[in-house]
């Protein structure tokens, strides 16, 4: 029965508090507020006129299943996600891979600062309408539709553990903007094989080695994701496919873990003969050695540090026309030398490009995301280097033959080159080179379960279930494959019959040889 119960205040006035029958039989129940402290009401009737609405409320629920006690909701979501103590919450109780463990920590970061010290019960769905708004207003609208996803399957198992009744996060349907349930993203942009070509023989001319090459021609032919790439180890390499049964993650601080494929999505990858032939051939010239963090070959190398290609002590010395003492002062005991000298040094540092504390020589054991982004994939796509640390964005500088031109390095490149890239496809990703090979099997008219199966993807129809891979559907698509190869390799003839590109160089003469021999 609902009803009034009368309480003094500490100032001495009277407040009621609203009390009803709970549906598990406990002691009666009280309102409570958001933040888990009783409502004090002013007067006996809206203190009964709550009670009543309460005990109606928690009735209808109760008849659906769906009563929970309020104390099992005072939780807040921050003590439900990460526990009281390490190891205790829900995020230590999930079963994750270390690259998704990741990405839940940074979605998290966006959740918790709004909702951490929010009860369970208090959490609701006008707040989190409203802070999804914020964020897309922040951001983009998929990545505030991830945080809003994560949010979701953390109250679904709030709901399902019993502490509340519903799952506020959960989207209302048939409401709001009908753009915004169509989950759109920013433009996806890929490129033709052409253009793929393209993007591996610059990237080859920027690193003035093949792996990048090749593994930029290996991409699209084989659908691999970025981590499968620098992830494949030589005996993956077979002569008519790849093997993909793990791939190397990078994590925050540059840490690289060796773990499955993306979604447990192990498969191989059919390949044409003239792929396996150049990655072998690279092997083989290459002759890779064990990394220091697995103690395992893998196929490409990692790239060289930019801090590689600085100048030397001595060259700041000569630019400032100060004694190499002077400029070990004011690296290490800048009290020792006068303003005006510091200032002359340090300009000369600049002009010479000198890096404190350079990295030795040599090939890293991996390629590192953000290097290669902004010293190889960024400047081969769109032909500008991006802005990163004291670097400015800035124009490949190259010199005018032999096409494409090769860049240009040192001090002032844009002053001794003869020409800059134009932009093959701007704002493209690597992961667009996989969506190439999908795009490419659409185009060739490959059987959807063959496709699937490339890409590492599962259909759960029913459909699907009955189309199985035959060998010559795998022959049809190696031999579209390989068309689609030459006929970039004919395109990329007839803008230049060379390439500064070593292996490249060697692909055009073979193919311009086979064009000259009568069938």
């Amino acid at each position: 029965m609902a009803y009034a119960e009368k309480r003094s205040g500490r100032d001495g006035r009277p407040y009621y508090r609203a009390r009803y029958r709970r549906p598990d039989g406990a002691p009666d129940g009280t309102v409570l507020g958001s933040d888990g402290k009783a409502i004090k009401y002013p007067t006996k009737a809206t203190a009964v006129k709550a009670a009543r609405e309460a005990e109606a409320e928690a009735d209808a629920a109760a008849s659906r299943g769906r009563w929970v006690a309020p104390e099992k909701g005072r939780i807040t979501l921050g003590e439900y996600i990460l526990g009281k103590s390490e190891g205790e919450g829900w995020l230590a109780r999930q079963d994750l891979a270390a690259s998704t463990e990741q990405s839940y920590g940074h979605y998290l970061k966006r959740i918790l600062p709004t909702f951490g010290e929010t009860p369970l019960a208090g959490i609701e769905q006008r707040a989190i309408d409203a802070w999804e708004k914020g964020e897309r207003a922040r951001g983009s609208a998929v990545s505030s539709a991830t945080y809003r996803r994560i949010l979701h399957l953390v109250l679904e198992d709030a709901v399902a553990e019993g502490l509340l009744a519903i799952n506020p996060a959960k989207r209302r349907r048939n409401r709001g903007k009908r753009a915004g349930k169509l989950n759109r993203g920013p433009e996806k942009v890929i490129t033709t094989a052409l253009g793929a070509l393209l993007i591996a023989e610059r990237a080859s001319l920027l690193s003035k080695r093949d792996d990048e090459f090749v593994a930029m021609v290996s991409k699209p032919y084989t659908g691999m994701r970025w981590g499968e790439i620098i992830g494949l180890q030589p005996e993956f390499v077979r002569d008519e496919a790849f093997r993909i049964e793990q791939q190397l993650y990078e994590l925050d601080g540059g840490r690289f873990v060796l773990c499955p494929p993306k979604d447990d999505s192990y498969r191989t990858a059919d390949s044409p003969r003239w792929l396996t032939r150049l990655v072998k051939e690279h092997v083989a010239q290459i002759r890779p050695t064990p990394c220091s963090c697995h103690g395992m070959t893998f196929v490409f190398r990692g790239g060289r540090s930019r801090k590689q290609a600085t100048a030397t002590q001595a060259a700041v010395a000569r630019q400032a026309g100060v004694a190499v003492g002077t400029v070990g002062n004011v690296l290490n005991h800048p009290e020792r030398v006068t303003e005006k000298t510091r200032a002359r040094v340090e300009k000369a540092m600049a002009e010479v490009g000198f890096v404190r504390d350079a990295a030795p020589a040599g090939a890293a054991a991996h390629w590192r995301r953000s290097g290669f982004s902004a010293w190889v994939w960024d400047p081969a796509v769109s032909g500008w280097y991006s802005k990163k640390g004291r670097y400015e964005a800035h124009p490949v500088a190259v010199t005018a033959s032999p096409w494409p031109g090769v860049p240009v390095r040192g001090q002032n490149p844009t002053g001794a080159a003869k020409a800059c890239w134009v932009p093959i496809r701007s704002a493209m990703t690597r992961h667009a080179l996989r969506h190439l090979d999908r795009t490419i099997m659409e185009e060739l008219g490959t059987p959807k379960v063959l496709m699937d199966e490339r890409m590492g993807h599962i259909d759960p129809s029913v459909s699907a279930q009955y189309a199985h891979v035959t060998p010559a559907m795998r022959a049809a698509l190696v031999r579209g494959l390989t068309e689609v190869w030459e006929a970039s390799l004919d395109a990329r003839l007839e803008l230049a019959d060379g390439s500064a590109v070593a292996v490249l160089d060697r692909l055009l003469k073979e193919r311009a040889a086979s064009r000259s021999t009568p069938s």
